[in-house]
C-alpha cells in the first residue's frame, strides 16, 4: 500500500503543473488572436492616403516605442521614489506625518490624468519629460500605499524575534520586513504599470507621442481604422504588461509566502 501511494503522488502533481502552464499561455494566445483579428480587419479595408500614412508598420512601431519608453521610464521612477518613501513613512519617528502625506496623495490621485498633463503643459512645458512627470504623479500612490501596507502588516513578533537575535533595525528591515512585504508591494507596482500604460495615451496632447497619437488622429479625422488600431494596440499592450508583471510577481515572491 505504501508503494502504491508513493507512486501515485507524482501523478497528482502533473495535472496542476499542466494547468499552471496553460494558465500562463492563455493571455499570450488571446493577445496574438487580437492582433491577428486587427490585421485581418485592416487588410479588408480600402485605406485612403491618410490612413495608410498613419497605420503603416514604421509609424506604428515608432508610436509603440514612444509609448513603451514613457511607461518604462515613469514606472522605474515610481518604484525608485515610492518604495523608499513608503519605508520611511512606516518608521516610528515619522508616524506623525504619515497620515497628512497620504491624505495629500489621495487628493492628488483624484485629479484626472489629463488635468495633470494640461497643468504641467501650461506651467512648465511640453514634451517627453513633462509627460513622464505626469505619469509618475498619477501612478505613485498605489506603490506608496502598498509599500506602507505591506510593511505595517508584518507580524510584530517576527520583528521582535529578529531584534532578539541581535539584528539591527536596518538588518530587520532588509532581511525580515521587506521580504515579507514583497507580495503586497509587487501588487502595487502591477497596478502602477497598468495606470501608466493607459495614462500614456494622453501624452500625445503634450507632444510626447505614444499610441494615443493614433487614437487622437482617428477621432480628429474621423478615420475609424486609425482609431481602432490605436485602441486595440493600447489594450494589447496593457494586457501584455499585466501578464509580464504577473510572471515577475510569481518569480520575485519569496518562497513560502
Amino acid at each position: 500500500m505504501t508503494a502504491t501511494a508513493s507512486t501515485a503522488e507524482p501523478a497528482t502533481d502533473r495535472p496542476s503543473r499542466r494547468m499552471s502552464w496553460s494558465g500562463v499561455l492563455v493571455t499570450p494566445l488571446v493577445l496574438l488572436a487580437a492582433l491577428a483579428l486587427l490585421w485581418w480587419y485592416l487588410s479588408a479595408q480600402d485605406l485612403d492616403d491618410i490612413e495608410q500614412r498613419s497605420i503603416n508598420a514604421d509609424t506604428i512601431l515608432t508610436h509603440l516605442r514612444e509609448h513603451i519608453a514613457l511607461v518604462v521610464v515613469s514606472s522605474v521612477l515610481v518604484i525608485v521614489i515610492a518604495v523608499p518613501l513608503g519605508v520611511l513613512l512606516t518608521r516610528p519617528g515619522l508616524s506623525a506625518v504619515t497620515r497628512p502625506l497620504v491624505g495629500v496623495a489621495n487628493v492628488g490621485q483624484a485629479v484626472p490624468s489629463i488635468g495633470i498633463l494640461v497643468l504641467l503643459a501650461v506651467t512648465v512645458g511640453i514634451g517627453f519629460d513633462m509627460a513622464v512627470v505626469a505619469l509618475v504623479l498619477v501612478a505613485i500612490l498605489p506603490v506608496l500605499r502598498n509599500t506602507m501596507i505591506g510593511l505595517s502588516t508584518v507580524d510584530k513578533s517576527l520583528i521582535d524575534a529578529a531584534r532578539g537575535m541581535g539584528l539591527t533595525r536596518t538588518s530587520v528591515l532588509l532581511r525580515v520586513e521587506l521580504p515579507l512585504a514583497v507580495p503586497v508591494i509587487l501588487a502595487g507596482v502591477r497596478i502602477a504599470l497598468i495606470l501608466n500604460v493607459s495614462s500614456a495615451t494622453l501624452a500625445t496632447f503634450t507632444n510626447a507621442g505614444g499610441l494615443g497619437t493614433l487614437i487622437a488622429t482617428g477621432v480628429a479625422l474621423n478615420r475609424l481604422p486609425i482609431l481602432i488600431t490605436g485602441s486595440v494596440l493600447t489594450a494589447v499592450l496593457a494586457l501584455a504588461v499585466d501578464w509580464l508583471a504577473g510572471l515577475a510577481e510569481r518569480a520575485l515572491r519569496p518562497r513560502g509566502i
